[in-house]
């Protein structure tokens, strides 16, 4: 088979042929039909996860079949069509687990990280990160649901929000414009923040109700105006304007941080206290909350905006999300 590996932190990808991995105990041999190239990836080209071994598969955006399984493994059947996320399996018996925090595992792993990924023909997995992928959406479609996807489906319903609450999702980008959909699916009083007044009809057809363009106003007082966010969702990667937006929360409001800046969040605690407002991380989902995004997603006709790249223009691809160039997602499709 063919696989795109890094050889070394910093590494470029190489196109290389590989033996057919065999699945081991409780572990799925997976026939990758496309996988999404993720802003995360770049944690493995770039070796910015501590212990990462050399060479490695990145993708953690995978769509494909199930080709074989191991011992052990009774949930799945070859031909069943499943896809893999970031996470890439628990344990089960540490106490995140046993409490039900499976997403916290002491032993948690991450797909194309601990393991390799999607960026070959055939991967394996382990079988308690599978999730089924519904016939309605085609691989395409689903690979980018199973990381941008259920990281704004899940911290939405995640956020404290309920229908008919006003709900600002900041930026209309990778994250964004999956936020955007979702929001206004759930039933939210969904506004869109971002630069530049361009970006508005698009905001508007994905389900906004209100656009603010954060190039010409403030961002904290036009959501004060409308009432203060119930919750903000911030999938941009600044920390300036994840400040810039803290004051829009009304009163027990929730900023919910799922972009990662560089630089540390400044939190201005005056900005906290007297609406007992709250910051929170959230982290994408286990398998089963991917299955539940891919379930909404068909249900409600929520889609990912995707560029499709065949498998040998990885670099070109790459470099089209890295830029931020790409609209809004790149998927890699497998011959």
């Amino acid at each position: 088979m063919r696989a795109v590996q890094v050889s070394r932190p910093g590494g470029p990808f190489e196109i290389v042929d590989r033996e057919i991995p065999q699945p081991s105990v409780g572990q799925v041999r997976v026939n990758v039909q496309a996988c999404g190239i993720c802003h995360s990836d770049s944690v493995t080209r770039n070796g910015l996860f501590p212990g990462i071994r050399y060479p490695r598969v990145p993708g953690h955006e995978v769509a494909g079949i199930v080709d074989a399984v191991g011992e052990g493994v009774a949930a799945w059947k070859p031909g069943e069509r499943v896809g893999v996320g970031w996470n890439g399996g628990y344990d089960g018996y540490c106490e995140a687990c046993r409490r039900g925090d499976f997403f916290a595992c002491s032993q948690t792993q991450v797909t194309g990280i601990s393991f390799d990924g999607g960026y070959e023909q055939f991967m394996l997995a382990p079988a308690e990160a599978l999730a089924r992928i519904p016939n309605e959406l085609s691989p395409e479609e689903a690979a980018p649901l199973l990381c941008a996807g259920v990281t704004t489906y899940n911290s939405l319903r995640n956020c404290g929000a309920s229908p008919g609450d006003l709900v600002a999702v900041l930026g209309v980008g990778g994250l964004g414009h999956l936020a955007v959909q979702f929001s206004a699916k759930m039933g939210f009083e969904t506004v869109a923040v971002a630069r530049g007044s361009e970006k508005e009809p698009l905001a508007r057809k994905l389900g906004a109700v209100h656009y603010v363009d954060s190039q010409t106003k403030n961002r904290a007082e036009e959501l004060s105006k409308l009432g203060g966010a119930k919750s903000i969702i911030a999938t941009v990667t600044d920390a300036k304007a994840m400040t810039a937006a803290l004051g829009g929360l009304g009163v027990n409001g929730v900023f919910m941080v799922l972009g990662v800046p560089r630089d540390p969040l400044e939190v201005p605690v005056y900005l906290l206290m007297p609406g007992r407002r709250s910051i929170l991380g959230w982290y994408s989902g286990t398998s089963i909350d991917s299955e539940d995004t891919l379930s909404f997603s068909v249900l409600t006709g929520v889609r990912s905006m995707n560029e499709v790249f065949p498998f040998e223009s990885v670099n070109e691809a790459y470099e089209r999300m890295i830029s931020g160039k790409a609209r809004f997602r790149a998927v890699l499709k497998m011959a």
